[in-house]
């Protein structure tokens, strides 16, 4: 919690230093009360006493009151304003630091515990600050004063007050340390929840072709039920609390005035009037020592969870990313230059290398397609091209850099990535085409759309490229969406396409007059193309073939298909020899 703290900025410390002089203000305030009670008190057993005197004390205590009232309405303000503010930087921050992420930080943190993380966490420790903090200034300040009002006044109040006191720190510990390992477990519920409800809802058309439904909800409600027991058994024991508090609070009452009636007792005339004072004022600051401590238990109920949501904040905030901004932002000798060095790779935690001692080289305007069977590494290739994830051995260069001597923004913006997966954005088919970048061109972004085969159907949309796209796509096809990824990249203008079986959603007839396209439009520019269909990289300039992470052929159509066993295998599993001769 404290590395969190120290996230405070300059503003903030000025307004807790306000915030304390405010406290100290409202508690001075608070405990002017009791003396104006006593003076009411002996007013009242005083012959001769004018009314008008009691209601001078009376209209003392008001203005006390109100102006507590005051100070405690600004330091709620100034609070919330702090604690609001602090969230929204750290939100930021962590947002910020979850962008950095490779992919296996992502992995090892889960997607739903980062959602988590960004949300209930932080607002677990909001309501912290913004509560806890009043209680940690008002708490120790009340107590020792109102103990040091107290002092003189009876040994007898004295021990009853400090046996009370004795018992709420007693019941507190016991609390806290049957609680605070359960709200990690809580937590980490929370996040299964999450888990469960984010793979319910991206798999619902699966779960409902398979009238899987009730397996679903059986899966749901074991981990809601687990999550349910814990909570109630943390409620459970947090609401032995409040009645241990009253019931303290109400015996020690009963005690201040059971020892008072016997110190009345045995006194003489002239000190009853004393004692009986004494016991009025001591009843009321004993009850604010004992408020004080039920501040101190309020912020013991809230720190445990506020402790473990920092302690998760922590570990995304203090986890260093594996891949590792370079420096370079440069001119290069050459353009649209990539150049594979003996690459090899696994993934982290794996024993066996997903690539081995992989080279190529494409110059600038090839067209390089790498093809292979299922687990043969493609996209793997894809991923460390983007730097998704850094090799283990050899090199990548583009442009004759190696792609970590880079900033990660100057890398990006050379490529022009289409995933296998097109991913599309709430928002307008303009703002999907030119995602990321700040100002393009409207004839650029129909260029593209133009290029990518996408604008026959765009133009039909009722708002054209103002028409709405889901989240996810969901409102339009696949292969829709297919289009509009490879119009996003084609808007982008970079050095090198990157294309991740782009093509596999699309119709035969597209897919050849989309790269048709391309290659008019795009000559000049690398085009790197992970495919599975034969018809997709047929007329590229150099074919790779993977088998089991290693190249097993290089060269075109022609010559693989003399020269390369695994190519013509695959070749003549979607193609008839009669359809490859005249291809």
């Amino acid at each position: 919690m404290l590395k969190l703290i120290k996230e405070f900025k300059k503003k903030d410390f000025i307004l807790i230093f306000f915030c304390v002089i405010l406290i100290v203000f409202q508690v001075w305030l608070d405990l002017k009360l009791p003396d104006y009670m006593s003076k009411i008190t002996a007013l009242v057993q005083t012959e001769g006493t004018k009314v008008f005197d009691v209601l001078k004390q009376g209209g003392y205590m008001l203005l006390c009151a109100g102006g507590s009232l005051i100070s405690a309405f600004i330091v709620g303000y100034m609070t919330s304003y702090i604690s609001a503010t602090f969230s929204k930087r750290t939100r930021k921050t962590l947002f910020e630091k979850v962008q950095s992420f490779s992919m296996e930080e992502i992995k090892k943190f889960r997607t739903s515990s980062l959602i988590t993380r960004t949300t209930n966490d932080i607002t677990n420790i909001q309501m912290f600050i913004s509560m806890g903090l009043q209680m940690i200034i008002k708490a120790p300040i009340t107590a020792v004063w109102a103990i040091l009002k107290i002092l003189g006044k009876g040994w007898q109040w004295s021990l009853a007050t400090g046996a009370s006191v004795f018992v709420l720190l007693t019941v507190i510990v016991i609390l806290m340390i049957s609680v605070f390992p359960k709200f990690k477990i809580v937590q980490k519920l929370i996040d299964s929840i999450n888990e469960l409800t984010r793979e319910n809802l991206n798999g619902i058309r699966v779960v409902r072709a398979f009238n899987a439904e009730k397996y679903q909800e059986d899966k749901f409600e074991k981990g809601n039920d687990k999550l349910t027991k814990t909570q109630i058994f943390n409620q459970k024991m947090m609401s032995i609390m409040s009645p241990t508090m009253y019931l303290v609070m109400n015996v020690l009452t009963l005690s201040i005035y059971a020892i008072g009636s016997n110190l009345l007792s045995n006194a003489g005339m002239f000190d009853r009037l004393t004692i009986f004072s004494n016991m009025v004022v001591f009843s009321s600051y004993a009850m604010q020592v004992i408020m004080s401590f039920l501040m101190l238990a309020m912020i013991f109920i809230m720190y445990p969870r506020a402790s473990v949501s920092a302690t998760r904040i922590n570990e995304v905030l203090n986890t260093n990313t594996k891949i590792v901004d370079g420096n370079f932002d440069g001119d290069t000798k050459s353009v649209g230059e990539i150049e594979f060095k003996n690459v090899s790779f696994k993934y982290p935690d794996a024993d066996e290398y997903v690539l081995k001692n992989i080279s190529f080289k494409a110059n600038k305007g090839d067209t390089i397609a790498i093809i292979g069977s299922t687990g043969s590494g493609k996209s793997t290739i894809v991923n460390l091209i983007m730097r998704f994830y850094d090799v283990t051995d050899g090199e990548i260069l583009i442009d004759g850099v190696n792609i970590k001597e880079y900033k990660q923004e100057v890398l990006h913006e050379k490529l022009g990535y289409v995933p296998q997966k097109a991913v599309m954005f709430n928002g307008s088919v303009e703002y999907n085409i030119g995602y990321g970048k700040n100002k393009i061109s409207d004839k650029k972004i129909k260029e593209a759309s133009k290029i990518a085969q996408a604008s026959e159907f765009v133009e039909k949309m009722p708002n054209k490229y103002n028409s709405n796209v889901s989240q996810g796509g969901t409102n339009i096809s696949g292969g829709q969406k297919q289009r509009l990824a490879i119009a996003r990249a084609i808007a982008k203008d970079p050095e090198i396409y990157v294309f991740d079986d782009s093509f596999s959603a699309l119709d035969y007839k597209t897919d050849y007059v989309l790269r048709k396209e391309l290659k008019r439009s795009t000559k000049d520019v690398t085009n790197i193309i992970i495919a599975q269909r034969i018809g997709t990289i047929i007329n590229a300039d150099k074919i790779i073939v993977l088998d089991k992470g290693k190249t097993v052929g290089v060269g075109t159509h022609k010559q693989l298909l003399k020269k390369c066993k695994v190519y013509k295998e695959i070749a003549l599993s979607q193609l008839t020899k009669e359809e490859l001769e005249n291809e």
